[in-house]
């Protein structure tokens, strides 16, 4: 009688197959393992760089990375830290604050080392390690600049001071008069030759200048076209006059608010105590 537990001899066989097959896929997936997944960091990374142009990478390419892209575009060992970063992003930043695409006042700390971004709207403090924190649009307008600064091949531009930003009071009451000038000379143009048709009009019908060919109320209809645009051209540059006087006293009131005149910073900007490791009196430079 068989043994009901027995295996019967091809079955055994089968099974030691199945398990000697179940290992060497087993080996297989470790091995591959890791070549899948250089083979995926390099796919993203040629990935990265058809999609970016390193020799023309701004803040606005920065900003569009994702972390993954980030890391795979640039070596971590390479990345430059500690109070170096922080002078390279204080220069940047007040040179972009000096072309007015970032309102902000930079605070470059010794003691501790930080370098300060704020307005009257958020706050970006940067540490040495290149890590950021804050809230609002300066935040934003931080991060890709510190980015950008962590990287040895960019090369950051000559801020013209430690103060770019001008005193409220040393801003213009508007922009580029020459525009404007230009502008009512074609006005006033336009305003006399309506005027001249229109008087040409008005002889013409008591018959005073022109012939059986001449038409006053084409001259008369002329001349109160060149009236209307003459009337457009000086309402264009009364608004912008306008418009300018309003964002030269918006301008003054974001100055005012960040304490440019009182030395104030906003209640939202957090304090920075010295640690005892700066190297100067004060702990920091402003500008």
């Amino acid at each position: 009688m068989a043994d009901p537990q027995s295996t019967p001899p091809g079955d055994e066989a089968d099974q030691q197959g199945a398990t000697a097959d179940s290992g060497i896929d087993a080996d297989d997936e470790q091995s591959s393992g890791p070549a899948t997944d250089e083979a995926s960091v390099e796919a993203l990374r040629a990935e990265v760089e058809e999609k970016y142009d390193f020799d023309d990478f701004g803040p606005e390419d920065m900003a569009k990375m994702t972390a993954e892209e980030w890391e795979v575009a640039f070596e971590e060992e390479s990345w430059i830290t500690g109070g170096e970063l922080l002078d390279r992003v204080a220069d940047d930043l007040r040179s972009r604050v000096a072309t007015r695409e970032v309102f902000a006042r930079v605070e470059r700390h010794t003691d501790p080392q930080r370098v300060l971004a704020y307005s009257d709207e958020g706050y970006a403090l940067v540490f040495p390690d290149g890590t950021v924190e804050g809230h609002g649009t300066v935040l934003r307008d931080v991060k890709p600049t510190v980015a950008l600064c962590s990287m040895d091949d960019y090369d950051v531009p000559e801020p013209p001071s430690d103060d770019p930003l001008p005193e409220p009071e040393e801003v213009p009451e508007g922009g580029n008069e020459l525009g404007n000038w230009m502008l009512q000379l074609i006005a006033g143009v336009q305003l006399l030759a309506g005027l001249v048709l229109i008087g040409g009009g008005i002889l013409a019908a008591a018959g005073q200048i022109g012939g059986e060919g001449a038409s006053p109320v084409l001259l008369i209809v002329a001349g109160l076209a060149f009236l209307a645009i003459a009337l457009v051209l000086f309402l264009v540059v009364a608004n912008a006059r306008l418009s300018d006087k309003f964002r030269s006293e918006e301008y003054r009131d974001r100055l005012r608010a960040i304490g440019l005149s009182d030395g104030e910073r906003p209640e939202f900007v957090p304090a920075l105590e010295p640690d005892g490791s700066g190297e100067s009196e004060d702990g920091q430079h402003e500008g």
